[in-house]
């Protein structure tokens, strides 16, 4: 499990490294095999899986893995953009359960509870408060 967390960590930064650095290409293929085997190690192959390959999840599911073959075959913009789209339709429902954890840290909480910023956040979790 450690190593999971270890692997979709080093995964998640050198995705940020790639979009830093213009889309390295090299980077961003890194960081999508690293953060998808980190995946695998902390929820187990046959339950990520069946994660991805639910029927509901299948346009999210496909949006994701093309999204990864195209940042693979050498076009990381186009294929970040697929990618993104794909991430944002598989993870939505975790949406408002991050948001709840995050408004409950010491600092993040506080600004992500400012008045500002918290109609935004309020959007983009689907009201999370109204789940608490």
């Amino acid at each position: 499990s450690e190593i999971g967390v270890g692997f979709a960590a080093f995964g998640v930064t050198f995705i940020f490294l790639g979009v830093i650095l213009f889309f390295d290409k090299g980077l961003l293929a890194i960081g999508n095999i690293l953060f998808l085997a980190g995946l695998a190690f902390v929820a187990g192959l046959e339950r990520t899986f069946r994660f991805f390959f639910q029927r509901h999840k299948w346009k999210g599911s496909g949006a994701f893995f093309g999204g990864i073959l195209i940042v693979l075959v050498g076009w990381p913009l186009i294929g970040m953009c697929i990618e993104m789209y794909g991430f944002v339709l598989l993870f939505s429902g975790f949406f408002p359960v991050a948001v709840n954890f995050l408004r409950r840290m010491p600092v993040i909480g506080t600004i992500l509870n400012l008045p500002f910023l918290s109609g935004f956040v309020d959007r983009f979790a689907g009201d999370s408060k109204m789940n608490v």
